[in-house]
């Protein structure tokens, strides 16, 4: 009851320390705004519910790109991982430029993959895999290498195969960093998935927010950046259940 408690408590103290300062024009005095440009959280709750019905087919649109482009980045980063295991040099030549992609910002390849692939959901999902593909691979790789090198001995002993290894001990074994992966995935998908449609799309929060932005309508700017909240809040609630389930000797 802990877990759930404190956090509520400390949310709600966030949320009724912004409506005071909202309400009472701290913050925007304090930034030299007009006071339409900081919405208290009321304002952001109205907004939320008069715009309900373009938010929720906006947020339908953006949760089917994260959703799968989650999915494929986290086939990607288990593949890649599974596969520079065994390939210790392949490992070593590879590894460097994984890392080395990661310092290129996604902004600079979301231009170009909306070139190739025109507007549709595929330059979207290509971008939030790119986000989430990174982490799981090298959590799942880190994780394949943390077996102990006496239970690998030990499986030897007992004639066990190369798949046997695999699967009985060094699979197991990276979960509990496989899971890790997923869970910070999870919390970037949504970044990419907005990235992907502030570059170019017809539909999706990104977008919405990218119009609410140049109508400096803030209250359903803000409504929308709480929904991406509470799907990314969502996604990562869901991997970890879904760890407590799976990996049960954590």
């Amino acid at each position: 009851m802990r877990r759930w408690l404190l956090p509520a408590l400390l949310l709600a103290a966030l949320i009724g320390a912004w409506q005071v300062a909202a309400s009472t024009g701290a913050v925007a005095d304090a930034l030299h705004l007009d006071p339409i440009l900081v919405p208290s959280p009321a304002e952001v709750a109205e907004a939320l519910w008069e715009n309900r019905s373009l938010l929720a087919e906006n947020a339908w649109v953006t949760l089917q790109e994260i959703v799968l482009g989650f999915l494929l980045g986290l086939a990607l980063g288990l593949g890649v991982g599974f596969l520079l295991r065994p390939f210790e040099t392949l490992r070593l030549a590879a590894y460097p430029l994984m890392v080395a992609s990661q310092a290129i910002p996604i902004l600079v390849f979301a231009p170009i993959l909306v070139v190739w692939f025109d507007y549709g959901i595929g330059p979207k999902l290509a971008v939030v895999a790119l986000v989430c593909f990174f982490p799981i691979a090298v959590a799942t790789a880190d994780g394949l290498r943390a077996v102990d090198p006496e239970a690998i001995k030990m499986m030897r002993t007992l004639d066990a195969s190369r798949a046997q290894l695999l699967w009985r001990l060094e699979a197991p074994t990276s979960l509990p960093f496989v899971f890790s992966g997923a869970k910070i995935g999870a919390t970037f998908a949504p970044i990419g998935a907005v990235f992907g449609e502030w570059v170019g799309a017809e539909s999706g929060l990104g977008h919405l927010i990218l119009q609410d932005n140049a109508l400096l309508n803030t209250s359903r700017l803000f409504a929308a950046a709480f929904l991406l909240a509470a799907i990314a809040l969502s996604l990562y609630g869901l991997i970890a259940l879904t760890e407590r389930r799976v990996v049960t000797w954590r």
